[in-house]
């Protein structure tokens, strides 16, 4: 296994992490997605990930995606209040679709 750096002319999206994925594509409509690998190193316009030798490598007009780790990104509400008001300062009338929640007992 290799380690290459993808180097980006712009500051990277705040949400990625050391262990996302990394994931290319040169197909316009975006339907061929190749893994590229692990991505273990992060600077503020460039990323390393840990690719496997069997992989293609990306060209310098792929573009280039990330997905998050299911393990360490779960998660809920947490704390034992909350409070929610919607409201509309307008004049007009308007219509909420839809508000949900997420509610679960996690200690006595």
């Amino acid at each position: 296994m290799d380690s290459i750096t993808l180097a980006f002319p712009q500051s990277l999206n705040v949400s990625i992490q050391i262990g996302d994925t990394a994931y290319y594509t040169n197909d316009l409509n975006g339907r061929d997605i190749v893994q590229i690998g692990v991505i273990t190193s992060i600077s503020s316009n460039s990323i390393d990930v840990d690719i496997p030798n069997n992989v293609v490598r990306p060209l310098l007009t792929s573009f280039i995606l990330f997905s998050k780790t299911n393990s360490a990104n779960q998660g809920s509400l947490k704390g034992y209040y909350l409070e929610v008001t919607f409201a509309n300062d307008s004049d007009k009338v308007a219509e909420l679709f839809s508000a949900g929640s997420e509610i679960f007992e996690s200690s006595k």
